[in-house]
């Protein structure tokens, strides 16, 4: 088991360590500790949902029980607690945006959007405020200084690599962040938190939206945004009606179940025409396409690439990584032509591109070419 010491010169230097109340980042917290750096952990209260009845649910994030094993974990690492209000920032960057992107028919990932405007940018913001060099994490990836170039790599534990949901981070931001886990396996961290006597060693994980009070998304629209789910046609690629949707928020590019459409090949969502208020749908031959266009695109170095360039890219995570052109265009946008033709191309999700285990950056799927 191979664990990584503190970044040269870095040396007991002040390190805010975001607690969840988890195995991952009470491990996290655990090595810094272990490493001589002067460790404070922070957990964040982040904005809760209502359930149908108006009874607020906590965030998943942050539950009563999630907060006291974060309190116990610190108090046994002897470090300082620390809890953060971060609600307002949170509903107005991450809830707000979940709801606007499904009303412009996009998919979105709310855990990348957390990522970068609050982990890394209102928490570092302010850990770096009261006087630390340094946030943590418990995500499994790796950063890498190459002549003064910050590099963003895959955790070595592909099963667990979570460097999809980093890519937007920036090269001042990649200075003041460490991922202690970037090294290990999750067998491993569990096996290193039995050792230690962390009281979250066989802790679950949480697979859910932490915000919503229900796991279905399509509840938490239609009491946020009631006004989405409008009944409209179902058409094929012809413009021919096939039936009648309930409204485009309950579907998802690729989709096949619960279209309810009789038909001698099984057919699929190919697009959700908003202005139209019509789901369109299609044979698994229409479903695929071998380009799609990426908006907001980051290059994690910092400059746009000058010319075409060749990459693995992922359209959502954990998804394969596909072999794919990447030609750089005016307005922070890019064209990606895939080798082969991928299925589930999804508007608003992110298109996150690699060099084998370098994370080169990512942008938002916008539309299929």
């Amino acid at each position: 088991m191979k664990i990584i010491g503190p970044r040269p010169g870095h040396e007991k230097k002040r390190v805010f360590v975001a607690l969840s109340g988890g195995v991952d980042s009470a491990v996290a917290a655990a090595l810094l500790v272990e490493q001589g750096y002067d460790v404070a952990a922070v957990m964040l209260r982040l904005w809760a949902d209502t359930d149908a009845e108006g009874a607020q649910r906590p965030n998943r994030c942050c539950l009563p029980e999630a907060v006291a094993r974060a309190r116990r974990v610190a108090d046994l690492l002897d470090i300082p607690f620390y809890l953060l209000n971060a609600e307002l920032p949170f509903e107005a960057g991450v809830v707000r945006y979940f709801i606007s992107e499904y009303a412009a028919g996009r998919t979105p990932n709310p855990c990348v959007h957390c990522n970068r405007l609050i982990r890394f940018d209102f928490l570092l913001k302010r850990a770096m405020a009261m006087g630390a060099e340094f946030i943590a994490t418990g995500h499994y990836a790796r950063v890498r200084n190459v002549d003064g170039r910050y590099q963003l790599l895959r955790g070595r534990d592909r099963r667990k690599d979570q460097s999809y949901f980093l890519h937007t981070l920036t090269q001042e931001q990649l200075a003041h962040v460490l991922f202690p886990l970037g090294e290990l396996t999750k067998e491993e961290v569990r096996k290193i938190a039995r050792q230690r006597g962390l009281p979250v060693a066989e802790q679950p994980e949480s697979q859910d939206l932490c915000f919503m009070a229900t796991a279905d998304y399509r509840e938490f629209l239609a009491r946020h945004a009631p006004h989405l789910f409008r009944p409209g046609p179902i058409r094929d690629t012809s413009g021919r009606v096939l039936g009648q949707h309930h409204g485009l928020p309950a579907y998802t590019i690729g989709q096949r179940k619960g279209l309810g459409l009789p038909s001698p090949k099984p057919l699929y969502v190919l697009a959700l025409d908003v202005a139209g208020n019509a789901l369109v749908v299609g044979t698994a031959e229409e479903l695929g396409r071998d380009e799609c266009l990426v908006e907001d695109v980051h290059y994690i170095a910092g400059t746009s690439p000058p010319s075409p360039f060749r990459a693995g890219v992922e359209i959502r995570y954990h998804g394969r990584t596909v072999e794919a052109t990447v030609t750089p265009l005016n307005g922070d946008r890019a064209c990606v032509h895939f080798d082969s033709p991928q299925r589930d191309i999804t508007p608003g999700q992110f298109l996150v591109m690699y060099d084998g285990e370098v994370v080169l950056g990512g942008g938002v799927i916008c539309n299929t070419l």
